[in-house]
């Protein structure tokens, strides 16, 4: 096949992966200030489009981490090809499409490293894929950064609920969380911007330089990140509506400052995976970030089922895509007609997905249904998130009581 037509096809292919990366990640900025009423859900995800767009112009490291670091530059340049690459993509879309379908938030990250590694595998051997880079960048931060997010999400939660003990019982006080909400949830999604569409960037990139179209250990050109700013924009306005259904009220039932405390949680370890060059995948340090706000809740609960799912899928994510993405490996070296074979398949199975969504469709009005009113504000249902002592009558009180 012709060598330009190869990379018009990978880079068209990369930015529907962005695209598909926005939609499926929205919830980890905007599921839980959905779901305490911070915000409306069209003007959530509205905001979180337009700061994504704005977070991929803040840092290129990431993009760096994967053009020159997870695939190795041997004697001959780098030892994949745009062909591979566009097998790897494929592997990345598949997996991303099936677990939306099912509203798991499983990581667009993990999903494209394996769809890449196991095209790399297939097609140019082991020592194509750095494992060393592979360790130190994604699996380690994969493990590390979830729990991390949890612990800080649990203290700011149990700090917060400390600070306003005093509102425990009145029908105001911490439902000013909301407007906090809308300053965190801002800085997730612009964090998610930072990190998340570098990494179409770097896939990109890594094309550009496997056909020799730019020099090794180069960053990406200026209209790779506006075109990966703006597909990971588009694809963030989409909504993601079945993960926010799951992140909002999926794994628990989320207050106003619970989800301030998740949400700053979440910002502030993105951040700084992206100042450190570390591909981490926004999805699992959001879900961590819940998880722990619910446990730093006293009197709410997590719904451990629905968390074991998702960490079934951060294990399969990895694994599943490699495979998906060392089959269309294969069949992509069959040449031209194995690339059309891979295009039809992929187009196959994508437009099924949606087909299959429509039969029981998630939507802005019913992702996350309001929470059950039970008589009672929201700081006085959490009046249980701190102990609280029963403080004696003075005497006087109690010798007019007597007296009466």
């Amino acid at each position: 096949m012709d060598l330009t037509l190869i990379i018009v096809l990978v880079i068209a292919l990369a930015l529907f992966f962005d695209f598909t990366n926005g939609f499926h990640d929205t919830a980890n900025a905007m599921a839980t200030p959905i779901a305490t009423g911070a915000m409306k859900p069209k003007v959530a995800v509205a905001l979180a489009a337009v700061l994504n767009l704005i977070g991929a112009f803040l840092s290129t490291e990431v993009a760096k981490t994967i053009s020159g670091g997870i695939i190795r530059e041997g004697s001959g340049g780098v030892q994949i090809t745009p062909e591979l690459i566009f097998a790897g993509l494929v592997g990345a879309i598949v997996w991303n499409m099936v677990t939306w379908l099912f509203g798991l938030p499983s990581s667009s990250s993990h999903a494209l490293f394996g769809g890449l590694i196991g095209a790399a595998i297939v097609g140019a051997g082991l020592g194509a894929v750095d494992f060393v880079v592979v360790l130190d960048k994604v699996i380690l931060p994969a493990l590390i950064a979830p729990v991390t997010a949890g612990v800080v999400a649990y203290s700011a939660t149990k700090l917060a609920y400390w600070i306003t003990r005093r509102y425990d019982g009145r029908p105001d006080g911490r439902g000013g969380f909301r407007y906090g909400q809308i300053f965190s949830s801002s800085l997730v999604a612009l964090a998610h911007g930072t990190n998340d569409a570098q990494k179409t960037m770097g896939v990109i990139t890594l094309t550009l330089i496997a056909a020799g179209l730019q020099t090794a250990g180069t960053g990406p050109e200026l209209w790779v990140v506006v075109s990966c700013a703006l597909a990971i924009a588009i694809g963030t306005y989409s909504g993601g509506w079945r993960i926010i259904r799951t992140l909002g009220r999926g794994l628990t039932e989320v207050k106003p400052a619970q989800g301030f405390a998740a949400e700053t949680s979440t910002a502030a370890t993105i951040l700084a995976s992206s100042h450190l060059g570390f591909a981490l995948s926004t999805t699992q340090v959001a879900s961590g970030s819940v998880i722990g706000s619910g446990l730093g809740r006293r009197g709410s609960s997590v719904r451990w089922g629905t968390a074991g799912r998702i960490a079934i899928g951060w294990l399969l994510t990895l694994p599943a895509a490699g495979i998906v993405g060392a089959v269309a490996a294969l069949i992509a070296g069959l040449g031209p007609v194995g690339i059309l074979i891979d295009t039809v398949l992929g187009v196959g199975v994508v437009t099924l997905i949606f087909w299959l969504s429509r039969r029981n469709q998630v939507h802005s009005d019913n992702a996350v249904e309001p929470a059950p009113v039970q008589g009672q504000s929201e700081v006085a249902a959490s009046a249980r998130a701190v102990r609280i002592k029963k403080v004696k009558p003075l005497k006087k009180e109690r010798a007019h009581k007597e007296s009466a």
